[in-house]
């Protein structure tokens, strides 16, 4: 059961967020035609700027919704087939035995088996997943530095292979939407940006939602502030940066009103046709980035309290920015929130991380706006 908007519940909730540490917050709830938008916290540590709820961010892994979303409209037209190998479309980037094994499909859904390129392409981080082993300097090192996509997929298809074809559980991989991204583009005609913008943010009428021309976020928006796990003290305003390093995969800005609509659009069926919806709500076992088990579809995923029902959508990273946007089935509760701190968590003597206060916190909000 769903209750009805209580704001002073969910002002409080914010609030309580911005006491445990988080410098500024801004989100959007919704049921039904009611709306609350509520911000908290500060835009700009130095000044003291405060933020607010129409405040452009860049999203991370959100953009993987849209890139699955593009896809799915390629495969509705006949340009794509999801079960189709990917070395039919793309040889040179997925060649041989494995390019044969690794469908279209298995890159959506984080089953190809391919590993993580990004420890390959910052030097820093080689130790990842163990956090304990990586250090932030490839951070700033590569700040402006310009990527290019088949390079980076090359590291993570080069790298050793974190798993068959197809298996279970799969591995979260920013090199299975890279390669959807060259997908896009060797089938539209157009760059992967693009085709997500022509036939995903447009068709949704998105005024706030774009990819980066530059390194910086255009329209007003917050700085964002990356701790990398206490390494990085006080944290470091990284919301000038060059997003080649992950493009079609997470690089995408957007406001919390223009997430829950296009969510919104998407769960019914509005941006692609029921039969690709269904299968993007299909989900099988996926290790996350963080070491869990997740159920992840095509590009989608759900999210459910104990006894609650599914909520479904995407969270995304970037370095100082995190975003969070969950739509139920019906599109009557929606939620989208955006924070300007990442890897708040310090490292425990066994080198874990350790919760913090802000953890809790999240978790009360997202329960206030999801379930009141």
């Amino acid at each position: 059961m769903r209750n009805a908007l209580d704001t002073a519940e969910l002002d409080a909730a914010i609030e309580n967020v911005i006491r445990a540490g988080m410098p500024g917050l801004f989100a959007e709830v919704r049921h039904g035609d009611q709306v609350w938008r509520g911000a908290a916290g500060v835009a700009d540590v130095a000044t003291g700027r405060p933020v607010t709820a129409d405040l452009r961010h860049r999203v991370g892994s959100v953009t993987k919704t849209f890139t699955a979303a593009a896809v799915l409209q390629q495969a509705e037209s006949g340009r794509v087939d999801l079960d189709a190998p990917v070395g039919r479309y793309l040889p040179e980037l997925v060649p041989g035995e494995r390019g044969e094994a690794i469908t279209v499909r298995m890159l959506l859904d984080h089953t190809s088996g391919l590993a993580e390129y990004l420890p390959y392409a910052y030097p820093s981080l080689k130790g990842f997943p163990v956090v304990a082993e990586t250090r932030p300097q490839s951070l700033e090192d590569h700040r402006f530095t310009r990527f290019h996509s088949a390079d980076l997929i090359g590291m993570g298809v080069t790298a050793p292979a974190v798993g068959a074809p197809g298996g279970a559980p799969g591995l979260y991989s920013n090199t299975n939407y890279l390669l959807l991204g060259e997908l896009l583009e060797r089938v539209s005609g157009t760059t992967a940006e693009q085709c997500i913008t022509r036939d995903v943010i447009e068709r949704a009428g998105l005024r706030d939602t774009g990819f980066p021309a530059g390194t910086q976020v255009d329209g007003p928006h917050a700085k964002i502030y990356e701790a990398w796990f206490g390494m990085i003290d006080p944290p470091r305003d990284y919301s000038v940066y060059d997003m080649s390093f992950v493009g079609p995969t997470a690089s995408l800005i957007s406001t919390v009103a223009d997430l829950n609509r296009f969510y919104r659009l998407l769960l019914a069926g509005k941006i692609v046709g029921p039969s690709s919806l269904e299968q993007m709500r299909r989900t099988g076992p996926v290790v996350s980035q963080e070491g869990r088990i997740i159920e992840y579809g095509l590009g989608l995923y759900p999210m459910e309290g104990p006894g609650q029902g599914a909520f479904w959508g995407h969270g995304g990273t970037v370095w100082g920015g995190g975003t969070l946007a969950m739509t139920s089935m019906d599109g009557e509760r929606q939620m989208a929130v955006a924070v300007n701190l990442q890897r708040w968590n310090r490292l425990d003597s066994s080198g874990s991380p350790q919760p913090h206060p802000i953890d809790a916190a999240l978790a009360d909000l997202y329960r206030v706006a999801l379930y009141g």
